[in-house]
């Protein structure tokens, strides 16, 4: 071995065992792995205790240091998974990330919160940020590359959301529009089948709430007609790409534009 990998060796393991004496930022912890460390500032919201760990971690959050608040939160989840102050602290995570803006995190921490702690206090309120999440999602908000770079947005993964949180309650308060807005979801990627299919699911499974489940029917039944219409369009487009100069391709032609006009004349009014 050649002594240039000896040093990286030895500088690597020095790392590892002396974590504190290190003046970078980056600092290594057995059981919690690498993080940044303001110069300074090193392990000054690091506690002992679960409690006072939560306490570092909410106050944190309540000025506004999300960064902290996540790393407080982290912590106290790591160290004392099974503690009467973790649940709390997976709720300040999820919130923390939600307060950054990065939704589909603050999803999936809230989802992870709601398994692990079943019992959780405050269930029902997270069950509706997770729907306020998937609100905004379906409203066009785009998705995020590694949770960072805007990409696009998709309903399909939006409906997905819909169906974890109905999972997670589905007689809850949001469970309901939830799986309407899957439908709503469906429609917007023109799956017209699938949205009558979550449409009808709505309408069967809160009969008991008589305007959902008239609504549900309603909207089963626009979404059909759409489906139908769309089936139409993609027959006659067909006929008329296969044999454009055919007998039957400027009949397939003049149907098509009616149902363009029937589309704009929808749209008008």
């Amino acid at each position: 071995m050649t002594k240039r990998p000896v040093y990286l060796l030895v500088l690597l393991v020095g790392l590892v065992v002396f974590p504190h004496v290190s003046p970078a930022p980056l600092i290594y912890r057995p059981g919690e792995g690498w993080v940044y460390e303001a110069v300074g500032q090193e392990g000054k919201w690091i506690r002992g205790r679960a409690k006072d760990q939560l306490t570092v971690a909410q106050e944190a959050f309540d000025n506004k240091d999300y960064k902290n608040a996540m790393k407080a939160a982290k912590r106290t989840v790591k160290q004392w998974p099974l503690s009467d102050y973790a649940p709390d602290a997976q709720y300040i995570i999820g919130r923390s990330y939600e307060e950054k803006k990065s939704d589909e995190k603050a999803f999936k921490e809230y989802q992870t919160l709601i398994e692990k702690y079943p019992k959780y206090a405050k269930y029902d309120e997270v069950l509706k940020r997770q729907y306020e999440i998937a609100q905004r999602f379906l409203g066009g908000q785009w998705f995020k590359l590694w949770g960072v770079l805007p990409m696009y947005p998709s309903m399909d993964k939006t409906a997905t959301m819909y169906e974890k949180l109905i999972k997670n309650g589905p007689y809850s308060e949001v469970a309901p529009q939830a799986q309407m807005d899957i439908g709503t979801a469906k429609e917007k990627s023109e799956d017209y089948a699938e949205a009558v299919k979550a449409y009808e699911k709505a309408a069967d499974r809160y009969n008991d709430r008589k305007p959902v489940a008239a609504d549900a029917l309603y909207k089963a039944g626009l979404a059909y007609q759409k489906q139908a219409k769309t089936a139409e369009y993609e027959y006659y487009n067909e006929v008329v790409l296969r044999d454009p100069n055919s007998e039957y391709a400027v009949e397939a032609k003049e149907r098509i534009e009616v149902l363009k006009k029937r589309v704009e004349a929808k749209k008008e009014n």
